[in-house]
Parts: C-alpha cells; structure tokens; sequence
C-alpha cells in the first residue's frame, strides 16, 4: 500500500509543477515526475501478481515513453535556449 501512496504523491507532486510553473525546465522535470509515479504504481501492481500480467508490458511501454519523451523535451530546450526563452509564456511559435 506504500507504493500507492508514493505514487499518487508523485503524480500530485508533478501535477503541480506542471500548473503552477512557467520555466520550461520544470515543465519538463515535472511530466518527468508525473511518468515516474506512473511506472511506480504499474511495476508495484505487476509485483503483486504472481504470473505474467499485462502490467509489465504496461511498464516497458511506459518505460520507453519516458525516455522518448526527455529526448524530445531535450531537442525543444536546445531550441528554445538557442533563441533565448527559456519561459513558457515567452513561446510565440513552435516552427523554425
């Protein structure tokens, strides 16, 4: 029941700094958190079950998603720093 827990605090924690900041490094570190607390709740749920369930295949996709998207998070902060925002409000286009 801990790892509930922790996961429902992580995805609140990141929920929060998704809404509540403007710097698109923590835009990124929260959605980060927010993918942790949900790899968290699937890889405890797939512990509980004793055979092979759907969950661990859950938990790879969910797994790759994370790493699919800090790349891509990577490639839009290099851009964004090379024009100079770093703000989240301060972005008037995405095209080059």
């Amino acid at each position: 029941m801990t790892s509930l827990a922790l996961a429902c605090v992580l995805m609140s924690v990141g929920l929060y700094g998704l809404l509540t900041r403007r710097d698109i490094i923590a835009v990124l570190a929260s959605i980060e958190v927010m993918l942790g607390g949900a790899q968290l709740l699937l890889a405890a749920y797939s512990a509980s079950v004793t055979l092979a369930s759907p969950a661990q295949g859950v938990t790879l996709i969910v797994l790759a998603t994370i790493a699919a998207e800090a790349a891509v998070g990577l490639a839009l902060l290099v851009a964004l720093v090379h024009r100079g925002r770093t703000r989240t409000d301060q972005i008037e286009e995405v095209r080059g």
